[in-house]
C-alpha cells in the first residue's frame, strides 16, 4: 500500500496566531459545554469503543493503524501505532529469552505494569480525540467541544479546531506528542509507585548498560525487512521524550518513500507482541532447543543454535486500570517552545545498537 500526500511544513504566518490562542486558553477558565441528548449518546458510543480497543497492547496497536488507514492525514495515529508495537515487544521481552535471567518475577511485573499503564493512559486520552475527529468528518462540522466530556486538555481543543481549518498534519502531530508526554508525566513518570518500583531500582539502571531502550521501525525494502529507529535515552525527562517523539515523527514522515516502506511492512504484519513479527529467523514465539543451549549470533543473524524466545503478548494477562486524575496539565506556557521540528536525520544506527545489546546479553549467559 502506498500513500501520496504533501508532507506539510510549519507556516510561520500561522504559527504566531496559534501561539497567542494557546496562551489565552492557558490563562482562562474552561466551563464545560452543555451537550444535547444526541451528543451524550455519541460520547457514550465513543467511550465504549475506546474501552473495547484499550483492552491490551495488541488491541490498542491495531486500533491506531486502523484509524490511520482511514484518515492518513492524522500522521500521529501511525506514529502511535509504531511506538505501541515497541511497547508490546518490550513487555514480552520481560518474559522472553534474556531478561528473566536478570530480573526477579517482582521486577518483571513492576516493569510490565509501568509499560502497560503508560500505554493504556495515552490511548484512553488520545483515541477519543481521534474518534471525535472522525465523527466530525461524518457530519461535516467540528465536534471538538465534545473533548471536554473526555477530560482532554484545553491545549488540544485549540489544536483540533485549528487543524479542522488548516489541515496541518505536522502541527497536529507535534501537538499530540507534546500533549501525551505531559499527560503521562504526572500520571506515570512522576508517580510515586513507579518511582519506587521501577525508576529507582537497579534493574532499571542496568538496562541502560545493555542499551535495551531502542525503538525499532521495520520497513520493507528490496523485498527484505530492514530496521530503522532511535535509542530512547533520558526517558525520565518530559522534554527529552518530546524531542524523541519529534525525531521519530521526522524519521517516518519526512521521506515519503520511507513512509510507504514502513507502512507496507505494518499492513502486512499484524502485531502479536513477539519480535518474531519483524525477524522470524532470529526470534520465535515458542521456546526452542535445550535449556542453556549455546547459540552464535552475528550482526543480528543466527548462525548456530535455537532462535531467541520472544513470546506473544498473551504471556501477560489483561489488566484492569483505575481511572487517572483529571487535572489539566496545560497550566503554563512552557510547552509552547517545543513545537519546532528538527531536521530529519536518517544516519542513525539503532538497529546496530540493538544487535550489540543482544550480543552482550548472549555473552553473559
Amino acid at each position: 500500500m502506498k500513500l501520496s500526500f504533501p508532507l506539510l511544513q510549519f507556516a510561520s504566518k500561522k504559527k504566531m496566531p496559534l501561539m497567542k490562542e494557546l496562551k489565552a486558553v492557558c490563562h482562562s477558565s474552561h466551563p464545560a459545554s452543555t451537550l444535547t441528548g444526541e451528543e451524550v449518546q455519541l460520547t457514550r458510543i465513543i467511550r465504549e469503543q475506546t474501552e473495547r480497543a484499550n483492552r491490551n497492547n495488541v488491541t490498542r496497536t491495531k486500533a491506531y493503524l486502523d484509524l490511520y488507514l482511514k484518515h492518513p492525514e492524522i500522521h500521529w495515529a501511525f506514529l502511535a501505532h509504531l511506538v505501541s508495537r515497541n511497547a508490546g515487544w518490550t513487555m514480552t521481552d520481560l518474559r522472553g529469552e534474556y531478561l528473566p535471567r536478570f530480573l526477579s518475577p517482582d521486577d518483571q511485573h513492576a516493569f510490565f505494569s509501568f509499560l502497560e499503564r503508560g500505554n493504556w493512559l495515552i490511548f484512553q486520552d488520545a483515541y477519543p480525540q481521534l474518534l471525535i475527529y472522525a465523527e466530525s468528518l461524518k457530519v461535516n462540522k467540528p465536534l471538538f467541544h465534545l473533548l471536554s466530556a473526555f477530560h482532554v486538555s484545553s491545549f488540544m481543543k485549540v489544536i483540533w479546531n485549528r487543524f479542522w481549518k488548516d489541515k496541518a498534519s505536522d502541527t497536529l502531530s507535534v501537538a499530540l506528542i507534546i500533549n501525551e508526554q505531559y499527560y503521562i508525566d504526572s500520571r506515570v513518570i512522576n508517580d510515586q509507585h513507579f518511582q519506587q518500583t521501577v525508576f529507582k531500582t537497579l534493574p532499571f539502571q542496568i538496562q541502560n548498560v545493555f542499551n535495551m531502550n531502542v525503538l525499532l521501525f521495520p520497513l520493507i525494502r528490496n523485498r527484505s525487512i530492514q530496521l530503522i529507529g532511535e535509542p530512547a535515552n533520558h526517558f525520565l525527562y518530559v522534554k527529552e521524550r518530546i524531542e524523541l517523539g519529534k525525531r521519530l515523527y521526522q524519521l517516518v514522515f519526512a521521506n515519503e518513500s520511507i513512509l510507504n516502506e514502513i507502512l507496507e511492512w505494518s499492513t502486512r504484519h499484524s502485531h502479536t507482541g513477539s519480535r518474531k513479527d519483524f525477524c522470524p529467523k532470529l526470534f520465535h514465539s515458542l521456546k526452542e532447543g535445550k535449556p542453556d543451549e549455546k547459540r552464535v549470533l552475528e550482526q543480528c543473524s543466527l548462525k548456530k543454535g535455537p532462535r531467541l524466545y520472544s513470546p506473544l503478548l498473551s504471556v501477560w494477562k489483561d489488566v484492569h486500570h483505575d481511572s487517572p486524575h483529571r487535572k489539566d496539565w496545560f497550566v503554563n506556557t512552557s510547552a509552547l517552545s517545543l513545537f519546532k521540528l528538527p531536521d530529519p536525520d536518517f544516519s542513525g544506527n539503532a538497529a546496530k545498537i540493538y544487535c550489540r545489546s543482544l550480543h552482550l546479553l548472549e555473552s553473559l549467559l
